[in-house]
């Protein structure tokens, strides 16, 4: 072949090529997804983290055309299943909840968390944020806050409370209430909030701090005692309930989020249509009804606002860990 025909099918090749990649490019966001998509909970089962997954996960498989499956991995406060979001492939079909927990009060805690929760995930979406509640079981000698203070005061070390593992937002709030108020209460971290909360119900464990949609229902039934809430405002449900604010601990006064992120490096086409198929789910009478009958609020904002959201919580919770002193038990 001469040298100019040459030179010339060598350029029609590369410029298939080209056109190849571009088109390979251009019609991803079309392609996704085609097979099915895991969404991690990094809690056992029957805790928030895992309703809010369980409510959005059905609908969202609908608007997207492939299952969305639930798995659950617990572990080192919600650490391990984290970890695995953040080391999976940045392909869209393995995204994860990220919870305060996972990406603000363990990360500040503790030194040894194995990825950054600033840098190391692509931030998708806020989905939804509830507030967090003390309660304590019927048997506990106080059923309101000034006298659950009084009794903690006048017994220190005598009782304990369970939250969903070490440095989740439950470990951390309790331990910031427990440095304002000057009392000791024992920490048993478990794997989940759905464990802790099966043996406060019990009565293994007096109390719990825990995200208020997972004790609810057993509130409502009379099965346990509610006695401060992590909120804006009164919830409507618990109206009789003091917020942290109006007992004077405001540093504790936070809510809990629930938003779905994916590893770092994930494409922008994957983010946009997640992002707008879930912003689609939480128009859903019935999902919005789930969620919000569980006291959470509906969020469903920018990767942008919810990547500004995470790194904003992380640093008030590292600043809240500096300040008091706190440490992994």
């Amino acid at each position: 072949m001469p040298f100019i025909q040459r030179r010339l099918a060598i350029a029609i090749a590369m410029g298939a090529i080209t056109l190849g990649l571009f088109a390979s490019g251009s019609t991803f966001a079309q392609a996704y997804p085609n097979r099915a998509i895991k969404l991690l909970v990094p809690f056992a089962p029957g805790g928030t983290t895992d309703i809010v997954a369980r409510t959005i996960a059905e609908p969202l498989a609908r608007l997207l055309g492939q299952p969305v499956v639930v798995e659950n991995k617990a572990g080192g406060g919600g650490v391990v299943g984290a970890s695995e979001t953040a080391k999976s492939a940045p392909d869209g079909y393995s995204l994860g909840l990220a919870t305060v927990s996972t990406v603000a009060s363990n990360p500040a805690i503790n030194p040894r968390i194995p990825y950054n929760p600033v840098t190391d995930f692509t931030p998708i979406i806020n989905v939804a944020a509830t507030p967090n509640i003390i309660a304590v079981h019927p048997s506990f000698p106080a059923k309101d806050y000034k006298s659950f203070l009084a009794e903690l005061k006048a017994h220190p070390g005598k009782y304990s409370y369970a939250t969903s593992g070490t440095g989740t937002i439950g470990h951390m709030q309790t331990e910031l209430f427990k440095n304002l108020t000057g009392t000791f209460i024992t920490h048993i971290p478990y794997r989940g909030a759905g464990p802790a909360l099966n043996d406060v119900i019990a009565g293994q464990v007096p109390m719990t701090f825990d995200n208020l949609p997972s004790p609810l229902p057993y509130v409502l039934a009379g099965r346990l005692v509610p006695i401060v809430v992590a909120a804006p405002q009164r919830v409507p449900s618990l109206p009789n309930v003091p917020t942290f604010k109006e007992v004077g601990l405001e540093p504790v006064n936070r809510m809990a989020f629930y938003g779905i992120y994916g590893p770092k490096g994930l494409p922008k086409e994957v983010v946009d249509k997640v992002n707008a198929a879930m912003r689609k789910v939480l128009e859903d009478p019935a999902v919005k009804k789930r969620i919000e009958e569980t006291g959470s609020l509906i969020i469903g904002n920018s990767p942008e606002q919810f990547a500004a959201q995470i790194k904003a919580e992380y640093e008030i919770y590292k600043k809240v860990v500096d300040s008091a002193n706190l440490r992994l038990d």
